[in-house]
Parts: structure tokens; sequence; C-alpha cells
């Protein structure tokens, strides 16, 4: 794991003005050091970088986290926490607002009396936005994964099939092939279920004549993969590919036109207007795609609502989509990187629209 996360992240803090900061969320904390273990706590000032666990993952996270302090704390975690503020001549550290309950800001400010504690916002959520060449190299692994799950899956569609069987022999060969778990709850929807655009496979027999919609990833090394396609089993109707050439033509007009330095809703637009000029405007609900990477959705967005600017190295999906109620729906879905001067696409798995014979 590289130190240069730690070098960004307090150039991050100097600029909000903290001389000290304590991470609690387990994502972020394998973000800053490689540490895969269940419990510890990150400290982090200008001079120190500290984790602390317990005695459970000490040699485990002396091994992961090669350029970090590793200490085993007491019992009470704060009683050592106390004493690395202590030993920096410090009485002000920020904490991750948006991983720490009140229960626990309560027993926090009890244990730490003296210390002020201040409120920090998506201060590391920033810095993982922009994904460093590791990073993006462990994503392009989880995306592949992904289009061999789907090309696996095909030859397992039939009738009579429930989707949650489809969905546990998905969840098996991503498995089998190295990844940790599925990203989520592996979505098969099929006929009119496939109009839910978080249809979580279910008891529901797979007929002919209908959409399925897989939407499903892979968790791979600590990064998350995100994949959609809609494939129809037995003899499409007209409407079946009138709106899947929709959701096909907005989904290609976005890969080809998004570049760094576009707004979320500049992106968005790029999707959500040819939906709407075929009169499918109202039955696209969801945004346009989100940022990806240790969870599944991250920031920036792309949504019609979002002005986050798309800087290179940021990874997000591009997922429009058409819901029928009582007929069906489409959903179409990559994964992206931007760069300097457009896209690359990591996620391969054809979008023409595979017709399967029963």
């Amino acid at each position: 794991m590289s130190q240069h996360r730690i070098t960004r992240l307090r150039e991050a803090m100097e600029a909000r003005g903290l001389e000290a900061l304590f991470v609690t969320s387990a994502v972020n904390r394998r973000y800053l050091t490689g540490f895969t273990g269940s419990s510890g706590y990150v400290f982090i000032t200008a001079d120190r970088a500290v984790l602390m666990t317990d005695f459970r993952y000490t040699t485990q996270a002396s091994d992961q986290a090669k350029h970090m302090q590793v200490v085993e704390h007491a019992p009470k975690m704060t009683d050592t926490l106390k004493q690395l503020l202590s030993e920096a001549g410090l009485t002000r550290i920020g904490f991750e607002q948006e991983h720490v309950t009140y229960s626990t800001y309560a027993a926090y400010s009890e244990q730490l009396q003296g210390i002020e504690l201040v409120p920090v916002g998506g201060l590391v959520e920033d810095l993982r936005m922009i994904k460093d060449a590791e990073e993006l190299a462990v994503m392009r692994e989880a995306a592949e994964l992904a289009d061999r799950t789907f090309s696996h899956i095909l030859g397992f569609i039939k009738p009579g099939v429930r989707e949650k069987d489809l969905a546990l022999e998905m969840e098996f060969f991503m498995r089998k092939h190295g990844a940790t778990s599925s990203s989520f709850d592996t979505i098969v929807a099929s006929g009119e279920r496939s109009a839910l655009p978080h249809g979580v496979a279910s008891e529901r027999v797979i007929q002919g004549n209908e959409f399925i919609k897989f939407d499903f990833g892979a968790l791979y090394n600590g990064y998350c993969s995100d994949l959609t396609r809609t494939v129809v089993l037995g003899t499409p109707s007209d409407k079946h590919r009138d709106i899947y050439n929709i959701v096909l033509e907005a989904q290609l007009n976005a890969l080809a036109h998004i570049r760094p330095g576009m707004t979320g809703r500049e992106a968005d637009a790029l999707a959500r207007d040819i939906i709407k000029r075929h009169g499918y405007g109202d039955q696209f609900g969801h945004s346009t795609g989100h940022g990806v990477g240790m969870e599944i959705h991250e920031m920036p967005r792309l949504a019609s609502s979002s002005d986050d600017v798309l800087t290179p190295g940021m990874t997000v999906t591009v997922e429009p989509g058409i819901y029928l109620p009582g007929f069906g729906g489409v959903r179409i879905e990559d994964d992206i990187v931007i760069t300097d001067s457009g896209i690359e696409i990591m996620t391969q798995s054809t979008k023409e629209l595979l017709v399967l014979d029963m």
C-alpha cells in the first residue's frame, strides 16, 4: 500500500486546518492502510500514521500495513487515543461524522474529556474518488470477472429455472474465480419483474419471450465491479426491440461524449435527453450513473442534480434504463474510467440484444 495516500490525506487535513484525524470507517481504514482485519482505527498527524488494533490482529496489521506504526490499543481504545494525542501535544482531533453514531460520539466525548472533537465530512472519501494505478488495475480485474460471469450464466438460462438459481450460479462462479463475494445482492429480474429497477432475484420461474435483466458485480481484492445486461429468452416482440434499442442508443451516446471537465449533470443529460426524446423520460427515474470503487456507490454522481466535475482517475457507471410496469424493463450498464482525453470502458460484455433459444 503506497505511502502517497497518507501524504494526500495530510494535505487535505492541512487545507481544513486539522492537525489530527481519527478514522473509524472500515473502508477508509483499508484504503489508507491495506489492513483487511475487522477491527482497527487510524490516527493521522503531520508526522505520525498509526493503525490501532487489538491483540487478534497485530501480526496481520504489521504484515499488511508496513508504512504504518501498528499499536495494540488498550481494552478501552480511547485510552490509547488519548495517549497518542498527549504525546503529540494536541487537544483537537477530527472524526468521521458519517461513520460515528450519536451514541458513539457521546461515549467519545465522555472518555476524551478535554479533547475537542471536530466533525469532518468526506475527507477520505474525496481522496478515494480519484483512483491510483494500483486501484485501477484491481478494478479492471473485477470488471473482467463480471464479464466472464455474464458469459458463464448465458448457458444456464432456460424456461423453468428460477431467478434465484441463476443468481446463485453467478455468485458461485465469482467466488470460485477469486471474488470475496458479489458487490451487492445480485439482480436477476425476468418478465414483468424486469421493470423493477432493483428487482433482486426472486422465486419467479423464467418463462419465454420476455426480458431477463442481470445487474451484478464482483467484490474482488477490495474493489467492486457493476455490470448490467438485459437479454430476451425466446422471441422478442417489436416493443422489446424498440425499448432495448432506445436504451442502447442513450448509453452509447453517453459513452461517446463523456469527457473530463464535464459535470455530472451534463453527463446525465447525454443519456436522459435521448430517452426523453423517445417519450420515455418518466420511465427513467434514476440517475445515469454513480461512482464505484471500494464501495458500490461512491461519489461522483451522474445525475440531473449533480454539479460534481468529472476528473481523470474517477471511476463511474453509465446505466440508463426504461421500466414499463406490467411489461418489463431494460438497463445497460458499464464501468468506466475518466481519462485525460475521454474515457476507458472497463466492462466489455456485448451490448447487442442477445436473443436466447428456448
